[in-house]
C-alpha cells in the first residue's frame, strides 16, 4: 500500500485585478463576501498564473463569480498597490505582505442575469456608483467605482 500523497493549495500571487462591473447609466454591482458577511465588494481575484493575462483574468474571475460572460471589458491603466489584510497572509507565500491589484471597468447592459458564486457571495445588489463606493469595505475598491463616471467620459471622448 503506498502512503497518502499531501496536495497542498499554492500560494496565492500577489498580482489581482478589481472589475467594476456597471451598466451604462452607472449602477455597478456590488456582491457580499461569503467569509466575510457585510464586507461588499466589486469582481477581484488573483491571477492563475504569472503569465496569465491580465484581461484573461478580469474575465475568468467575472465568469467565476457572477456567471456574467458578455459585456465590454476595458483595462483602466490603474494599478493599486496595498498591503494585504493580515487575515488572508496566509494564503500567500511567508513574507507577502502586499499585493498589485489592476483595475477593470466591465459595460453590461442594464437587466443583466447575475448568478453568484456561492462559496464566494451570499448576495449582490445592483446600486448608482455612488451608494456603491459607499459600501465598499477596501478603500482601492471605493476609489475605483468613484472613479467609473470620470473613465467613461474619457472613452466618450476617444482619449
Amino acid at each position: 500500500m503506498q502512503a497518502a500523497e499531501t496536495f497542498s493549495k499554492p500560494y496565492k500571487i500577489p498580482e489581482s485585478v478589481l472589475v467594476v462591473i456597471h451598466t451604462p447609466d452607472l449602477q455597478v454591482l456590488m456582491m457580499e463576501r461569503a467569509d466575510r458577511p457585510g464586507y461588499w465588494q466589486c469582481v477581484t481575484g488573483s491571477l492563475d498564473t504569472p503569465d496569465e493575462p491580465l484581461a484573461q483574468t478580469a474575465r475568468r474571475e467575472v465568469a467565476e463569480e457572477t456567471g456574467i460572460a458578455a459585456g465590454v471589458l476595458r483595462d483602466w491603466g490603474l494599478a493599486n498597490v496595498y498591503e494585504i489584510y493580515p487575515v488572508w497572509r496566509h494564503r500567500y507565500a511567508p513574507g507577502v505582505t502586499h499585493n498589485t491589484e489592476h483595475v477593470f471597468g466591465l459595460t453590461v447592459p442594464a437587466g443583466t442575469k447575475v448568478r453568484l458564486a456561492p462559496r464566494e457571495h451570499l448576495q449582490y445588489r445592483w446600486l448608482p456608483w455612488r451608494e456603491a463606493a459607499d459600501l465598499c469595505f477596501s478603500p482601492s475598491n471605493a476609489e475605483a467605482v468613484l472613479q467609473l463616471p470620470r473613465f467613461l467620459a474619457q472613452q466618450e471622448e476617444g482619449t
